[in-house]
């Protein structure tokens, strides 16, 4: 277990820090403008030399950026030029007892906000991206800071005016303090009460309100609450094998077998959630052996919450083996190192060879408890490039959903469609062909999307500004090519629902 103290959460000395980070710029745009964008990259892989050598100066920005991101000792007399050193060092902030110098008692990393907030992500020494350590060695209940996961958590998560909002897993508190700005009453849990006490030093030094803090596994904490209007989740969903001897690595595994925390997380949502509230996650799960993946996952899936479930990586068990055997830093030189790894790899092969488990999926999870008896549920595979944030995107996606559950053929025919922004065509044939063989609608903003639609199709999509309705536009067409109405009303409204739902088309009314 980690014994390195925490700062103590106090509004007066938070206060003093922000108005010393932010008089001497120690912000996302701060520390690109010093650090260059090659010393910047670096840091996100845990190099820090760059770094090092772009801070050789001792201006303000130089000194944070020495303490808080590559823990390096800095002169006293320099630190208290730039901040509060009194109350820093009563608080914990930073140590230094009698000596010339002071440390950092914990990473802080800055953090951007949607709307340009300047805000301070704390976690501990090494553990922030960008920090000095990288991975390797952690201790049981180490916190870390904000990886790429909490990021695309962060962009996907649907941001509307809410009133109850849950942060499950809250680790260093970046979705709290993402929630914090559209949510009037925000809890967080943690089975890690040190992740707790990280999270709560996040929300005072950027300025944000505190959470309600509660200590638990899943939804323990929150067991006979009020439901949510939102749940969000960055949970431990590492399918790791049974640590014999050793305690877990809380940051990453549940304790429970296989993706069972990822199933119980996303099986008993339902039941803390607000009539058409959102719990939004990231999960794993495993492919196992002549099991549909899909199906895998829709057996997770609560009655009464529409799904939108996104595979966008998929790993076989030696990539996914090797991947978090280094992130623990269990891949260590020397003869002694190199065998203690080989039997830790052996270990993770030999629990999917006795589960069946060929792969592992790494997706995010939207449900909407929408109370629907036959619920609207898309499971698929996107693995291409995606434009963040995307929570416009998640919310239109059941929107889209809503629509075409309520809009039989004809009410579709009546509606007026506008084509989405960002859509661009495409056409494909031979050069100086009169017609293309292909014509592809493809979207350059949100999901990026591609989809290959015929003549009529295009010249459809084409038109719809909102004026007419479908039906309207698919006549002038029909005239157009010299083919019967009733044919093409009867033929098309297949090929705009799917157009509909996948965000081409919306309906001019929303």
């Amino acid at each position: 277990m980690s014994t390195h103290p925490l700062p103590t959460v106090t509004d007066a000395t938070s206060d003093r820090l922000r108005e010393a980070f932010l008089t001497a710029d120690f912000t996302v745009d701060g520390l690109l403008e010093l650090l260059g964008a090659p010393a910047y990259a670096a840091l996100a892989r845990s190099e820090t030399v760059p770094a090092l050598r772009a801070t050789r100066g001792g201006s303000p920005l130089e000194v944070l950026v020495r303490l808080f991101l590559l823990q390096e000792p800095v002169a006293r007399a320099r630190a208290e030029s730039v901040l509060p050193l009194a109350p820093a060092l009563a608080d914990g902030w930073l140590t230094g007892g009698d000596g010339d110098d002071v440390r950092a008692s914990v990473d802080v990393r800055p953090y951007g906000g949607p709307e340009g907030e300047d805000w301070w992500i704390v976690s501990d020494l090494g553990c922030a991206v960008g920090g000095a350590s990288g991975v390797g060695h952690r201790d049981a209940d180490v916190v870390l800071g904000v990886g790429g996961a909490s990021t695309t958590l962060a962009g996907i998560t649907v941001r509307r005016p809410v009133r109850r909002a849950l942060d499950l897993g809250t680790g260093s508190g970046i979705q709290a303090l993402h929630a914090a700005r559209h949510a009037s009453h925000v809890t967080a849990t943690d089975v890690n009460p040190r992740a707790l006490r990280c999270a709560a030093l996040t929300l005072a030094l950027s300025g944000e309100r505190a959470a309600d803090f509660r200590e638990g596994s899943l939804y323990a904490p929150v067991e006979g609450a009020e439901p949510f209007d939102l749940i969000v989740s960055n949970p431990p969903f590492v399918i790791a094998p049974p640590r014999r001897g050793e305690e877990r690595l809380v940051y990453r595994e549940g304790g429970l077998s296989g993706d069972d925390v990822c199933r119980t997380l996303v099986r008993d949502a339902a039941a803390h959630l607000a009539e058409g509230g959102h719990c939004q996650l990231l999960a794993n799960w495993q492919h196992v052996r002549g099991e549909d993946w899909r199906e895998r996952l829709r057996s997770w899936l609560p009655s009464g919450c529409d799904a939108w479930v996104v595979q966008r990586e998929v790993q076989d068990v030696a990539q996914y083996a090797e991947l978090w055997l280094r992130d623990a830093g269990d891949h260590r030189p020397g003869p002694e190192g190199a065998g203690e790894y080989a039997a830790r790899y052996d270990a993770w092969l030999d629990e999917f060879e006795r589960t069946g488990t060929e792969a592992v999926g790494f997706g995010w999870i939207t449900l909407r408890h929408s109370g629907a008896v036959d619920p609207a549920v898309t499971i698929e595979e996107w693995s291409h490039p995606v434009e963040q944030p995307l929570g416009h995107t998640v919310a239109g996606h059941f929107a889209q959903q809503d629509f075409l559950r309520t809009h039989d053929d004809a009410a579709l025919l009546a509606t007026r469609f506008r084509l989405a922004e960002g859509i661009v065509q495409e056409q494909i044939g031979p050069p100086g062909a009169e017609d293309p063989e292909h014509v592809v609608l493809r979207q350059s903003r949100g999901m990026r999307r591609a989809s290959q639609v015929d003549t009529v199709g295009a010249g459809f999509a084409g038109v719809c500004d909102g004026t007419l309705p479908a039906g309207r536009i698919l006549d002038a067409i029909a005239q157009l090519v010299g083919e019967e109405r009733a044919v093409l009303r009867d033929r098309t409204p297949q090929a705009i629902r799917l157009l509909v739902e996948q965000g081409f088309l919306l309906p001019a009314e929303d």
